[in-house]
């Protein structure tokens, strides 16, 4: 198979596990959260933060590394129209998804602390939590709106 087109695999499966990944995360978060059992809790933020650093961490560096190589192979200009737009968006992802991955982990372990002892989820569990939420949507908007940008390549 030509060398393009196992790029281009890679980079469609890297946006795919981005978005999978994201929305796949958030899904469970939310439903664990929604129960208030610190001890599911602390279980399901345990793998989502495994599962960051093990898939989205792994697309985050792939999605740049392919883009660029498809970049340069088709001879597009890599910070102009659509692809400088979506690098644009790259970065607003990233400045979300950054600090989500220590929330995360600072959900966990407060999940962790509240299930050994026994006691309620602590109000800073549930400020984080409310931040983690709200971070969600821009960076999953701007996941959606990269894939959008991949598929219709618009004239901008």
């Amino acid at each position: 198979m030509e060398f393009y087109f196992l790029l281009k695999i890679a980079h469609v499966i890297g946006a795919a596990v981005l978005l999978g990944t994201g929305a796949g995360i958030a899904f469970f978060m939310l439903m664990a959260h929604r129960t208030r059992d610190a001890s599911l809790i602390a279980h399901t933020a345990g793998i989502v933060v495994i599962a960051d650093w093990l898939f989205t961490a792994s697309a985050v560096v792939i999605q740049p590394v392919t883009g660029a190589a498809l970049a340069h192979l088709t001879g597009q200009p890599l910070f102009s129209g659509w692809l400088g737009l979506s690098l644009v968006l790259y970065m607003v992802t990233g400045a979300f998804w950054l600090p989500v991955v220590w929330i995360q982990a600072r959900m966990r372990d407060l999940a962790v602390q509240a299930a050994r002892s026994g006691e309620p989820l602590p109000a800073a569990y549930d400020r984080l939590f409310r931040i983690w939420f709200v971070c969600g949507f821009p960076a999953f908007g701007a996941v959606l709106a990269i894939i959008v940008l991949m598929v219709v390549k618009p004239t901008l």
